[in-house]
């Protein structure tokens, strides 16, 4: 059979006997005490009173010590969250500029899955530059070439053709799509836009004639 304990009162103070002082009950606690006694029908708290509200001290500060720990958690919840979103913004950063450098060819122009991406998001059919010597293009050819170089570089105010390192610009880098020398000059890019004309000026005449 299990000992029945006995009574608080009938036992020596546990903390006289690992030899720590005692502690005494807040004012608060000593109002609460008074207040159990007399809803008991006792005029003054006794032992089981006042031990009741100590142990309350107790819990509350077991409460808070788990407050603590779930706001910390929290805390550890939130920088992990956060952190998985930066991986995340980061991987599809990866993956636009992964499909970007698959679109673009990098000698200037568009590479074939670049071509299919234009017509798929904007319904746009481009063909790749006309690459062909003047005497080897037909009429056609020598329309979208001369409109190409035209359009390109002979608008009054010419984008930039060289970056702050001195490389072609992505602009300039679309002669070369077009077989012509990739220029770094206004006078370079003058040049195509002249070329340019002499050959839409041929198309016209053959239409004509033809």
């Amino acid at each position: 059979m299990a000992r029945t304990p006995r009574a608080p009162w009938k036992r020596s103070n546990p903390r006289k006997r690992a030899g720590k002082a005692s502690k005494h009950l807040s004012p608060a606690q000593k109002s609460a005490a008074k207040a159990r006694a007399r809803r008991a029908g006792r005029r003054y708290p006794n032992l089981v009173d006042n031990m009741r509200m100590a142990a309350k001290k107790t819990s509350k500060k077991k409460t808070a010590k788990k407050s603590s720990k779930s706001k910390a958690s929290k805390a550890k919840s939130k920088a992990s969250a956060k952190k998985t979103r930066k991986r995340t913004a980061k991987k599809a950063k990866s993956r636009k500029r992964s499909v970007s450098s698959r679109e673009k060819d990098p000698r200037g122009g568009l590479t074939a899955t670049g071509r299919k991406a234009f017509a798929r998001k904007q319904g746009a059919h481009l063909r790749p530059g006309v690459t062909k010597k003047e005497s080897e293009m037909t009429p056609q050819e020598m329309r979208r070439k001369g409109s190409w170089a035209v359009r390109f570089y002979g608008r009054t105010k010419l984008p930039p053709l060289v970056d702050a390192k001195g490389q072609p610009t992505r602009h300039a880098l679309s002669a070369h799509a077009w077989g012509e020398p990739v220029p770094k000059t206004v006078a370079a890019a003058r040049r195509i836009a002249a070329k340019g004309e002499r050959l839409l000026a041929r198309y016209r005449h053959a239409k004509a004639r033809g």
